[in-house]
């Protein structure tokens, strides 16, 4: 949450099975006259609208962080549903132990490199820490530059009712909000550590109660994170907007990881609620040891990798 890029002519040219199929053209035989070239159709971007849709539908959300433009290509060509600039690129990224030391402009930068490259999902971009606390003008202000410099389709902020006046002044300048309730990284001091939240009646309830609220307050999504799984099903019931859970059980609409844990990137922690997909930092270690060998041995570069 590397190899060499596959060319065009290497990628499969058939979309995924759980993408739309695209209609064929029939044949041209060689009596018909020449017709136009064809248009390139792009694919129809993931809206507010498709997620509502695909909860109402029982259709699982998928989301993903991203952080740069190539592993938004390819999770976009994937067909990932939604893309989280994640302000997680903190611990992912810049290899610190918290999110809290993540910019605005930082997050503008890495939202922009995302956006560039994502054709049809959803780009979420993170509202970093003290972006948003100090009153609903300076959240609209910084929403504002996520979507205007970024380019994000929607962003992220984390809290209960607190933040429910900032989420009412960014939806009313119209601009879509992520809301994110549960285990809530920004707040990691004031938690003691990164715990799992909801457990007691009365924090499940406050919880509950914030999810309400941000609903009312206009959110059009909310992830859960770090919360029991009941207590996480039980709130994807009673809200008509979808949630997407991340260590929260199956119960939500959808489900989030980082990409780098998921891809196996990581060789240290690696937390409980995540599914290694791949092993790559093997696979990596591997290629490069294999490079610096043929390096060593004059193996690398061969005539086919020199200029006459």
């Amino acid at each position: 949450m590397y190899g060499r890029p596959a060319t065009s002519a290497e990628l499969p040219q058939q979309a995924p099975s759980h993408l739309p199929a695209q209609p064929q053209e029939a044949q041209q035989s060689d009596a018909q006259a020449p017709q136009p070239a064809q248009q390139i159709r792009r694919p129809r971007r993931i809206t507010v609208r498709t997620l509502r849709r695909m909860k109402a539908n029982r259709e699982k959300i998928t989301m993903l962080t991203a952080y740069d433009a190539p592993f938004a290509s390819l999770l976009d060509r994937s067909g990932i549903e939604m893309l989280l600039v994640g302000d997680s690129l903190g611990m992912v990224i810049q290899g610190e132990a918290n999110t809290l030391s993540v910019t605005m402009d930082q997050m503008v930068y890495h939202t922009r490199c995302v956006s560039r490259n994502a054709q049809r999902a959803m780009v979420v971009g993170d509202m970093p820490f003290m972006s948003y606390q100090v009153s609903p003008e300076q959240a609209l202000t910084n929403a504002g530059r996520l979507v205007q410099e970024g380019g994000a389709h929607a962003v992220k902020l984390e809290g209960g009712a607190d933040v429910a006046p900032a989420i009412r002044k960014i939806v009313n300048a119209g601009i879509p909000v992520v809301g994110h309730l549960g285990l809530t990284p920004q707040s990691v001091h004031a938690m003691g550590g990164f715990v799992i939240q909801g457990r007691k009646p009365e924090q499940a309830e406050q919880i509950k109660q914030d999810a309400l609220l941000l609903q009312e307050a206009g959110a059009c999504c909310l992830v859960l994170e770090g919360i029991p799984s009941a207590l996480a099903a039980e709130i994807t019931q009673l809200l008509d907007i979808p949630t997407v859970g991340i260590g929260a059980g199956d119960g939500c609409d959808g489900q989030v990881l980082v990409t780098h844990d998921m891809l196996g990137l990581n060789t240290e922690f690696v937390p409980s609620f995540v599914k290694q997909y791949s092993r790559l930092h093997a696979l990596i270690e591997q290629a490069v040891q294999q490079y610096i060998s043929e390096v060593k041995q004059s193996i690398f570069p061969e005539e086919e990798h020199s200029y006459d």
